[in-house]
């Protein structure tokens, strides 16, 4: 026969591994919800990489259509710049035409 004692013990190991049981349960639901909370943050992850891909994208369009801008810029720019020393040319031929015109009227 068992004695009190040892059916104590028994009783008291057998609440302990229902314990430690419940314990598990309750960690295997954690994990589980932090397995589904994992899987919506990698969904999100996924969205902004993609965003930021389509940013990326038209950033380099924009970059491309600048590029354009700029090559256009610099042949306005040199013809300018051709303009400007046609009329310095210009300015000098007139200036030696008054004075051409100034010394005669001496």
């Amino acid at each position: 026969m068992a004695t009190p004692e040892l059916t104590r013990k028994v009783r008291q190991l057998d609440h302990d591994v229902q314990a430690i049981y419940e314990m598990l349960a309750e960690i295997s639901n954690t994990q589980i919800r932090h397995g589904n909370r994992l899987d919506e943050l990698g969904g999100q992850l996924s969205t902004v990489a993609g965003t930021q891909l389509r940013h990326g994208n038209r950033l380099d369009e924009l970059t491309d259509k600048l590029d354009a801008h700029d090559a256009r810029f610099d042949a306005h720019d040199k013809r300018f710049d051709d303009h400007d020393q046609r009329f310095d040319a210009i300015d000098t031929r007139l200036d030696e035409i008054v004075s051409l015109l100034r010394s005669k009227d001496v």
